[in-house]
């Protein structure tokens, strides 16, 4: 029986979640798949920009939480 790969085995190769054997498998796929490797690499790339993304609250976040904190103990 030969199985097909889902997105699931996707994002589990992504995370190196697939264990070892699965791993290979899965590789042996990506290298006869061309469309699913490249549906991989896509998605390595959105996985580095994501790392990579500063993760900072916008001014008026910050502004906002601040000005709410203010006023929360002034009613107190």
């Amino acid at each position: 029986m030969i199985k097909t790969s889902t997105h699931n085995d996707l994002i589990q190769y992504i995370y190196d979640e697939l264990a070892l054997g699965e791993k290979q498998l899965f590789e042996q796929t990506l290298a006869q798949n061309h469309e699913l490797a490249e549906h991989c690499a896509e998605l390595l790339i959105l996985q580095e920009k994501l790392n990579t993304e500063l993760k900072v609250p916008s001014e008026k976040t910050i502004n906002s939480i601040l000005t709410y904190s203010k006023n929360l103990s002034l009613q107190q």
